[in-house]
């Protein structure tokens, strides 16, 4: 019995880790210090490849008011009049693809079935090699930071996440957007 909870716990944690999951990656101007900006406004989104999965009005919609959520729980208000900072978006979708490995063949001893057992041992037979090649896409959701001063990019973030269906993306993105906004220098009160 307790041989199966082995199991139980191996099989929880190879499907978890083989769930996509979103990546994040950020640069910024190290010398500005950003707790001087008190209000915020945006620019127009920049116009990208999004191959109509970011392109639509609920996407726009879900982007934005996941975004200023995020940015005004970091002390920020919004303004239209002469904003401190400004902040644009860019949505790009693209296809890569990956490749695709075979398993790795294992058989062991000490009982009528395949596979390990500890009082045992077991046996490896054969790599991992790849077998093939997977077409993947990515949605990407960038997010800048403008100094309305000088107007140059203070701040950039890019969340990244495999993307299968356009329903699943813009469902998905006030997760992608909140993980984008931990990146950013001034953290959250909320």
């Amino acid at each position: 019995m307790k041989n199966l909870g082995y199991i139980f716990i191996g099989l929880a944690i190879w499907i978890l880790s083989s769930c996509t999951t979103n990546r994040f990656h950020t640069t910024r101007v190290y010398e500005i210090d950003f707790s001087k900006f008190k209000t915020y406004g945006w620019l127009p989104p920049v116009d990208s490849l999004s191959k109509d999965y970011y392109n639509n009005d609920i996407a726009k919609a879900n982007i934005m008011s996941a975004a200023n959520k995020e940015i005004e729980a970091r002390g920020l208000t919004y303004s239209k009049e002469n904003p401190d900072i400004l902040f644009r978006y860019i949505a790009i979708v693209n296809n890569k693809s990956r490749l695709v490995y075979s398993h790795p063949t294992y058989f062991g001893w000490g009982g009528p079935w395949w596979g390990w057992y500890p009082w045992a041992g077991y046996a490896y037979y054969g790599p991992s090699v790849p077998i093939g090649k997977q077409k993947v896409r990515y949605g990407h959701i960038i997010l800048e930071a403008i100094d309305r001063n000088n107007k140059t990019v203070i701040w950039q973030a890019r969340g990244t996440s495999e993307v299968d269906a356009p329903e699943k993306a813009i469902n998905a993105l006030p997760n992608l957007i909140h993980g984008i906004m931990k990146e950013y220098p001034i953290k959250s009160t909320k």
